[in-house]
């Protein structure tokens, strides 16, 4: 019992007083306070007291594309818990392939009477995929938020990480240690973060003198297996400094570098994207540009709780700014490497 008490205070952020007078039905406990103890037991699989047990638990969906990149999870986390210190239950509904669909999981929250759903990472980045299972949250006028850049005409709040600014660093970085030959790894032509990285790209390089070639930016599925083949493509053109849309990408890019026999930093620089876990273990660390995630995944709960609330979230994008992690993957350009790209 005693272990329960502090887990559960410890998840809501309040004291085991406070859990104990909920958990007994004593009064002195604020609405919300009383359902954030409740979703916490929900969440760290306690049963409620049975005299609670007659209580619906307030669900919301958290949809995700995958698991194995490790950015997911660590946004899973924190809306969870943010979540639940609302009072909310999150449902992770998280993708596999030739599994459930991101339209199918809508189709099943709808069905559970969701008060919400938050997604990231999801189809919405895409102008040639599927939208339609989003339209029907809209005409259910279910609360939504989504996280990273979307489609404009969703009309859902979002929540994004400045992918302009993430690649200006990124880039500027390079050229500070000489790279000329900088090279992009994306995802599709119709990825609208991609898109919004090959813009800024452009116009770095552009303001500095050069210009950005088209064989200088290969796309590629998301995947550490989808980096590695996109270096290759890369190496080919003599790229130097790799500027990468997430870190399994970059990841890639390094395992590629070293089956050439090309050394990273030495030969090759590596910049990825999220600063997801484990960066600073790999060989080299990561250099890579990190996503605010705990400002994020809280500003998108406190958004679907506006909208459960009763009230309006605002529909302009909520942009949040990027920090640059420079550790071992990058390092001042090997002697003689030149090229068109300059910055």
């Amino acid at each position: 019992m005693t272990r329960r008490l502090a887990q559960v205070a410890m998840k809501v952020g309040v004291s085991e007083a406070t859990v104990s007078r909920v958990l007994n039905g004593k009064p002195g406990v604020s609405e919300n306070t009383r359902q954030a103890v409740l979703s916490a037991l929900d969440v760290l699989g306690y049963e409620r007291p049975t005299q609670l047990r007659g209580e619906r638990a307030r669900l919301v969906g958290l949809v995700l594309p995958e698991l194995q990149n490790p950015i997911f999870p660590a946004f899973a986390e924190v809306i969870g818990g943010a979540l639940a210190q609302q009072g909310l239950t999150p449902v992770l509904c998280t993708q596999t392939k030739g599994g459930v669909s991101e339209a199918d999981y809508v189709d099943l929250l709808l069905q559970q009477q969701v008060s919400g759903v938050v997604f990231a990472g999801g189809l919405y980045a895409q102008a040639e995929a599927p939208h339609e299972h989003y339209r029907r949250l809209a005409e259910r006028k279910i609360p939504v938020v989504l996280i990273n850049a979307a489609i404009e005409q969703l009309g859902f709040p979002r929540v994004s990480c400045d992918d302009a600014v993430a690649v200006e660093q990124a880039w500027r970085h390079l050229a500070s240690l000489g790279h000329e030959r900088i090279g992009l790894v994306l995802g599709p032509s119709d990825h609208v973060p991609s898109q919004r990285k090959l813009a800024a790209a452009g116009a770095v390089a552009k303001a500095a003198g050069g210009e950005l070639p088209d064989s200088h930016v290969v796309r590629a599925m998301f995947s550490l297996e989808g980096g590695q083949a996109a270096a290759a493509r890369l190496l080919d053109q003599g790229v130097t400094g790799f500027v990468c849309a997430s870190d399994p990408y970059a990841l890639g890019v390094v395992r590629a570098a070293k089956r050439r026999g090309l050394s990273v930093p030495g030969d090759v620089s590596v910049v990825g994207y999220d600063d997801s876990a484990f960066m600073n273990c790999t060989e080299p660390p990561l250099t890579t540009v990190r996503q605010p995630i705990e400002s994020m995944g809280r500003a998108a709960v406190e958004l679907l709780s506006v909208q459960i609330g009763g009230g309006a979230a605002a529909s302009e994008e909520l942009l949040f700014e990027p920090e640059l992690v420079v550790r071992g993957s990058t390092a001042q350009a090997p002697r003689g490497a030149a090229g068109a790209v300059r910055a």
